[in-house]
């Protein structure tokens, strides 16, 4: 069978429903109130309340196609595999099925003529090797081995290669077991059992992931047994089809042909051209198509100067700087996304609901980098002109860069790498938290990926964000939306839609209406309803997914009617007096309040 990625996603969601798993929609990329990471990177994600035992409205078995955005590995984008955005095939167990279940699936998926049909011979595992926290994964090997699996192409390795967590620093973890594809069989059968890293580069590509969460990490670093025991599975859409095609990179498959064919028009070159022309390329499709999914996104990013505006600003800069290079027109990024939109507006309809500020956005953002790029480029010449190979352009310079020309600090570094310079980022980053009174480098510490936690304060807090966004409903505007949310321990910051800053009357008109709720000790009712029950109640939410699709839904009296995941407070007087401390512009048309709650 020919996979396009249209058939993989329907070949390996149809698998899983017919092994009893509920398909749920894919969440938005941006993460429901959690501080600690910037974007949604793995399908796992938008389930943590599930996975610490919360019961999903779904049931116990669930399956789903998640859209993922990492941009740890940013500089690497422009090689055959790395991208920015990506899809993250996945099921789950929550507290049901584990590995005596999981491992066989996994094998018949991968290897019956009814779906993948790779053959058996061809694969090899890698199992957890055991340490003084935790055993060595013999149960994993041995239902590997039972499968048809050979047991020379069964290895193990440390914590480093086979365990997974937790994203934090505390939360759920376990052991994992990978699959990969025998490249060089070769060099494969010449490894020991624990020789797997020593393998020459291209010998195995992984393609699958099953993670057994049976551990949670403590706050003393001790791995504690689960209550509840749940299996995680990642399986990449690209990198499969790209294992599945026989082909060399994942721009070669067909969820790219299309943009690569437009920027082939538009700038007169040949994607298969090699070298720099080629990573030029990659760059653009990876990061328009990235670009396009974080401006389409239900929960509306644009680009800014902190948190997800950044990283968007960031990439959309990159790709004009790329595009640049390859002779792309200004003004063009906006036709390569049309290609993305078309490609995937079938699976993900937000993009073409969003079409319009996809192309606006890009379109501003393209012309305003464009109109300095080039006097910043002669500026970044006259500084590097006199610097030795090995120099360190200094942090003030950096930042004068960013300042006046628009380049984030990062397409400066990469700008000096490839000149074999560095730049003095931490130099930078004291001139920025100087001059911008917020440092970038509070939003960069975001990507280590850790979890919010559901502790009291949190928990609070985030039942006051749906009184807050009721109040603005009634002081403001009903076409007031959420366009954002993120909790710590100490505050909420809650974006919306508005045209302007509050007035002090009504910023004290919002404060009265959700400190009357909260002195009314008014009870958090949830209730479990398909989508289109929740929407003939009045329940506020996205409402993108399919038909009939069960919800948990928040009443706090007829006040506040939210679609949620939760955490939640059990009544309103647990939170205490309710204080808005500052307003913010995030960009046009979109606000934010940051408040606090006060024990009395």
């Amino acid at each position: 069978m020919k996979f396009t990625s249209e058939t993989l996603r329907e070949t390996y969601l149809k698998f899983f429903q017919s092994k009893g798993h509920a398909i749920i929609p894919s969440a938005s990329l941006i993460p429901e109130n959690d501080p600690t990471v910037l974007f949604t990177t793995a399908g796992m994600h938008p389930l943590v309340p599930y996975l610490l035992g919360e019961k999903h409205p779904a049931g116990n078995r669930l399956t789903d196609v998640q859209k993922c955005v990492r941009t740890g590995d940013i500089d690497e984008v422009g090689d055959s595999s790395h991208c920015t955005f990506f899809e993250m095939l996945g099921n789950w167990s929550l507290g049901d099925y584990f590995k005596k279940e999981m491992i066989p699936w996994s094998y018949e998926f991968l290897t019956s003529p009814e779906y993948l049909g790779i053959p058996s011979g061809d694969i090899a595992v890698t199992c957890f090797a055991g340490d003084d926290d935790c055993p060595r994964d013999e149960e994993s090997a041995a239902l590997w081995e039972k499968c048809g699996i050979k047991k020379s192409h069964i290895f193990f390795l440390p914590k480093s290669g086979n365990w997974w967590g937790p994203a934090g620093t505390t939360g759920p973890c376990g052991p994992d077991t990978e699959m990969h594809i025998i490249r060089n069989h070769a060099e494969a059968d010449k490894l020991g059992p624990y020789d797997f890293d020593k393998a020459p580069a291209g010998t195995f590509l992984e393609v699958w992931n099953d993670v057994f969460m049976q551990y949670n990490k403590n706050a003393e670093g001790k791995y504690e047994p689960l209550r509840q025991k749940n299996v995680d599975t990642g399986m990449g859409l690209e990198r499969t089809l790209c294992i599945l095609g026989g082909k060399e990179s994942v721009y070669e498959t067909d969820v790219f042909e299309n943009a690569i064919a437009e920027i082939e028009r538009l700038t007169g070159k040949q994607y298969s051209a090699g070298g720099e022309t080629t990573r030029a390329f990659r760059v653009i499709l990876d990061h328009v198509r990235t670009a396009t999914f974080m401006l389409g996104d239900p929960k509306g990013v644009v680009p800014s100067n902190t948190d997800q505006g950044y990283i968007l600003r960031r990439i959309i800069r990159r790709a004009v700087r790329f595009g640049r290079n390859i002779g792309l027109p200004q003004g063009s990024l906006k036709q390569v996304a049309y290609t993305i939109i078309n490609k995937y507006k079938d699976v993900y309809p937000e993009l073409e609901k969003n079409k319009a500020k996809i192309e606006e956005e890009l379109e501003k953002e393209e012309l305003k980098f464009s109109k300095t790029l080039q006097q910043g480029i002669r500026e970044f010449e006259k500084v590097t002109a006199n610097l030795p190979a090995g120099g360190v352009i200094d942090g003030l310079t950096a930042f004068h860069l960013y300042d006046t020309y628009g380049f984030p600090v990062e397409i400066t570094g990469e700008m000096a790498r490839e000149l074999g310079l560095t730049v003095d980022v931490d130099g930078y980053n004291a001139a920025y938290q100087e001059h911008q009174e917020k440092s970038r480098a509070g939003s960069e510490q975001k990507f280590a990926c850790g979890l919010a936690d559901h502790k009291e304060e949190t928990t609070r807090l985030h039942t006051a964000t749906h009184l807050l966004h009721a109040a603005l409903k009634k002081v403001c505007s009903p076409d007031v939306e959420q366009k954002g949310s993120n909790i710590t321990e100490e505050r909420l910051r809650f974006d919306f839609n508005f045209a302007r800053k509050l007035t002090p009357e009504e910023v004290a008109e919002v404060e009265r209406l959700v400190n009357e709720q909260i002195a009314a000790d008014v009870p958090v009712v949830m209730r479990e309803m398909t989508l289109e029950e929740a929407k003939r109640e009045g329940f506020t939410g996205l409402f993108e997914s399919k038909y009939g699709e069960r919800v948990k839904t928040y009443a706090i009296g007829t006040f506040s009617k939210e679609i949620c995941g939760g955490p939640h407070a059990s009544s309103t007087g647990e939170l205490g007096k309710f204080k808005i401390v500052k307003q913010e512009n995030v960009s046009a048309g979109i606000k934010r309040i940051k408040a606090v709650l006060v024990k009395e």
